[in-house]
């Protein structure tokens, strides 16, 4: 199942993939729909979302599109449509269309004929777009974090909080695009200079997942468009409507024309504290590291090393602060911390890591199981006794399961963090000046928080390494994705 958007002139499309154990349908090979003479066409409604307690009881209509929107029409698609549920209720937000192969390569072929124009734009006009873009989010962030949190299930606090994170990375990279600079080099010959031109890529695919609906599109094709790049999106098929959403509030403000690999493939992130640590600090950290979208985000601790000297007294200041401050609920309820998973299927891998662990020796000392507010909600789970033979310390479990490990020293824990094949953001704690230093230096990870539990931000850059993918987002390096160099030798001077 796929949904197209594709943003006139900027040329965003976004596409979606069929969820796990669904039956695709075959697709017609037929050309894209021919654009209507004027205006959006009639689409599928999206479904009335019931009401819940300390929330909303719709969605904004105006921002909640369902069909496809290429070269500025809201069109239909020949598959028909996909559904698009709460994970929080089961109930059906609305039909998107079922985009395939044939809209894909329309949409390419638009956002290709388009570069030709938008490339031409000048910095100032890309930047002034951009943060059009970012006022317009700003203005929308109730509406846009409602759809979040509805498609999501993450508490609307954090969807909240998604949403300016969303949209500061539009601010920053519509300052970006003005500081688009290249170089002259002064060579041995006399005659000559070196020019380095920084030039648009063309054409970049954008692939975001569902745990930021909205913030992993604008981390991306805020730095293309800035770059001079016109993009193609694909967002998860469990979260299209943000996508969609974004498309709709800059329709009206777009400009009038708008393979590198930069990929990053989620983590398997350690929580280092050591013996030095200040105990109730790694707790905070912990606490907000390991549960924030219910422990479904990439960089989300999920291997909790904790040295023998103060392993006993972390572990039980840990599990009273998940009893005393997490609480289980749908995402518009007030008091709600802690959201659905995504799907049923991300249940049953919690549980089958809990249960691999239990089976080998691990301690329940929290949580460990379905909480009874819906098929979709596990409790948030504490596990001590735990040992690098288990799944939870092998892989990803991306769910509210924090599962501890004791170790002696410094190298064994270095050993134990550093033996996975990915390699995507890594924590530790510690008082020891000279240590920080030390494994600040060689935690084989791409972002690092030393006494910190929540790293992110836009003005410093995002990214892996090993397994964990190429290239970094955000900064003043996330730009670079989009640019190529261009050596030119200027001769006969």
């Amino acid at each position: 199942m796929t949904s197209c958007l594709q943003l006139q002139n900027c040329r965003a499309l976004r596409l979606a993939r069929p969820p796990p154990g669904a039956n695709p349908r075959p697709r017609p090979r037929c050309p894209l729909p021919p654009l209507p003479a004027a205006g959006p066409l009639p689409g599928p409604g999206p479904h009335p979302l019931r009401g819940y307690s300390g929330g909303p009881a719709g969605l904004s209509q105006a921002l909640l599109r369902t069909d496809a929107f290429v070269g500025g029409r809201w069109l239909p698609a020949a598959a028909g449509t996909f559904p698009v549920q709460d994970p929080a209720s089961g109930a059906q937000i609305g039909r998107v269309a079922d985009c395939g192969a044939a809209e894909a390569r329309g949409a390419v072929s638009a956002a290709h004929q388009a570069f030709s124009s938008w490339r031409g734009v000048s910095a100032k006009e890309r930047s002034s777009l951009l943060r059009k873009w970012y006022d317009l989010m700003i203005k929308n962030k109730d509406d846009l974090a409602k759809i979040i949190t509805a498609e999501n299930g993450k508490p609307i606090k954090e969807a909240h909080g998604e949403v300016l994170y969303s949209a500061l990375f539009l601010e920053w990279f519509s300052e970006e695009a003005r500081r688009i600079y290249g170089d002259v080099i002064y060579t041995p010959a006399q005659d000559r200079r070196g020019l380095v031109l920084k030039q648009p890529v063309g054409v970049a695919a954008i692939i975001t997942p569902w745990n930021f609906p909205s913030a992993m599109i604008t981390r991306k094709v805020g730095a293309a468009l800035a770059a001079g790049c016109t993009v193609v999106v694909k967002p998860a098929e469990d979260t299209p409507l943000s996508a969609l959403a974004l498309g709709e509030i800059l329709l009206h403000y777009a400009a009038d024309s708008v393979k590198r690999v930069s990929m990053e493939l989620g983590g398997h992130a350690p929580f280092i504290v050591f013996d030095s640590a200040n105990v109730d600090q790694a707790v905070a950290g912990a606490l907000a590291s390991k549960y924030r979208n219910s422990g479904q985000t990439c960089v989300c601790s999920n291997r909790f090393l904790v040295q023998k000297g103060i392993h006993d007294s972390f572990v039980k200041k840990f599990a009273e602060a998940i009893e005393r401050e997490l609480h289980v609920g749908h995402g518009f309820e007030e008091r709600t911390t802690q959201g659905p998973l995504i799907n049923e299927k991300a249940v049953e891998k919690v549980e089958k890591h809990v249960s691999d662990a239990v089976s080998k020796g691990a301690t329940i000392v929290t949580g460990g199981k379905r909480h009874s507010f819906g098929k979709n909600f596990f409790e948030p789970t504490l596990l001590s006794n735990v040992t690098t033979d288990m799944l939870c310390s092998q892989e990803e479990t991306f769910g509210p399961l924090a599962p501890v490990i004791k170790f002696d020293t410094e190298e064994e824990a270095l050993a134990i963090a550093n033996s996975a094949d990915v390699g995507l953001a890594g924590y530790f704690y510690s008082q020891n000046p000279a240590q920080i230093w030390r494994v600040a230096e060689q935690l084989e990870v791409g972002m690092v928080g030393v006494n910190e539990g929540l790293l992110s931000t836009v003005e410093c850059p995002f990214g892996g390494v090993k397994q964990s993918g190429l290239g970094r987002e955000g900064s003043k390096y996330g730009i670079d994705e989009y640019l190529e160099l261009k050596y030119v030798c200027y001769g006969g001077l």
